[in-house]
């Protein structure tokens, strides 16, 4: 199984989304970003890491969420989901092709991936505080 982590990065009532590439796996679809964990690399890590990588930014990590598992034909991923706040850096978008800050009621006109879905309807729930 692959540990692939994802922020949820909250700010004035809002969660940051990132839509995928087209040519990435999962084309298109929208998710907390975040990426795989490397051997000998922690979660918490992993996501600081990725999320410099990936917009060159530097967050907090805060509370495990949870985790989603989900078999895709590539393989069985474990998406482990952190709250995470923005402390620094400004948004460049490396393996994304748009970004948006979403309030919970929003995020139904969105299309995640299948992994992502769960921490989705948490949030709609409220059950994720943002």
């Amino acid at each position: 199984m692959i540990q692939v982590t994802a922020a949820i990065i909250t700010s004035n009532g809002k969660t940051l989304i990132a839509k995928r590439k087209p040519s990435a796996r999962l084309p298109n679809l929208w998710e907390f970003p975040g990426g795989k964990v490397e051997p000998g690399e922690s979660a918490e890590q992993c996501l600081k890491r990725e999320l410099y990588e990936e917009f060159e930014i530097h967050v907090r990590i805060g509370e495990r969420i949870g985790s989603s598992i989900h078999t895709y034909d590539f393989g069985t991923i474990e998406l482990i989901a952190f709250k995470a706040r923005l402390v620094g850096g400004r948004f460049k978008l490396h393996d994304h092709t748009e970004i948006q800050w979403v309030q919970p009621a929003d995020l139904n006109r969105f299309t995640f991936t299948p992994a992502d879905t769960p921490f989705v309807d948490m949030i709609r729930r409220g059950e994720i505080a943002l």
